[in-house]
């Protein structure tokens, strides 16, 4: 069988997918995680686990490819992958695993460097890599990945949220140390009815999000870093 392979990188928080294209007979090799974001909140230990499921019916060959996000959020926002974590500051075991049909593992994504006054942000690649196309035609095998995000909290969070705003623009400023994810945004008309849905965001410390608004009213926000929801008013 002749198998040609395209690859296409992984988005944030997105799906990847590894194509040998041939003809149209597909191969589908499911792979389950059982979280995409690991949040180490301070006070816990400075790991989790992710469980990785073979929900397909072949064999299964997996990598897990840790990175340090730096500046995440802003303009200078950079990947940094080195296999030392002493220089990325993360742990990723086992990077290389084999699941049979079925077969359940466990990846453990551990801390290894003190917490900072800010947060430490990460991802971890995992996907399967192409391994051999079992049917008697030419087939297309479709590997799908996962980009986990890896959010290691300061000890106290420090700063505050805050907002300006220019006619029906809306900008909101991460003063804090720590990612604060913003959702079920809600702006009414000056009678209180009418009420538009916003958009939802996670804002990462020192980044800012703008928006355009329905009206010139108030806007209320739940608003969380990991830990309890509180409600603003912008």
């Amino acid at each position: 069988m002749r198998v040609r392979t395209r690859r296409f990188p992984i988005a944030a928080l997105g799906v990847a997918a590894s194509l040998a294209v041939c003809h149209p007979a597909p191969a589908r090799a499911e792979m389950v995680l059982s979280q995409v974001i690991v949040d180490l909140q301070p006070g816990t230990p400075a790991h989790d686990d992710i469980e990785v499921w073979n929900n397909g019916p072949d064999r299964m060959y997996v990598v897990a490819e840790p990175s340090e996000i730096r500046s995440p959020g802003l303009p200078d926002e950079k990947r940094l992958s080195d296999p030392d974590p002493a220089v990325t500051g993360l742990l990723v075991t086992p990077q290389r695993m084999v699941l049979e049909p079925g077969e359940r593992r466990t990846l453990r994504v551990s801390a290894v460097v003190p917490r900072a006054a800010a947060d430490r942000i990460y991802r971890v690649v995992v996907r399967p890599v192409a391994g051999p196309v079992s049917a008697s035609a030419t087939a297309i095998k479709v590997l799908i990945g996962y980009d986990v995000l890896v959010l290691f909290r300061p000890d106290r969070v420090a700063g505050d949220l805050t907002a300006t705003r220019s006619g029906r623009s809306l900008s909101i400023h991460n003063g804090t140390n720590t990612a604060q994810e913003l959702f079920d945004g809600t702006q009414c008309d000056p009678a209180g009815r009418n009420c538009q849905k916003l958009g939802a965001t996670r804002l990462y410390a020192g980044a800012t999000w703008q928006q355009e608004l329905p009206y010139d009213t108030p806007v209320d926000y739940h608003v969380t870093a990991g830990r309890g929801t509180t409600n603003k008013r912008f």
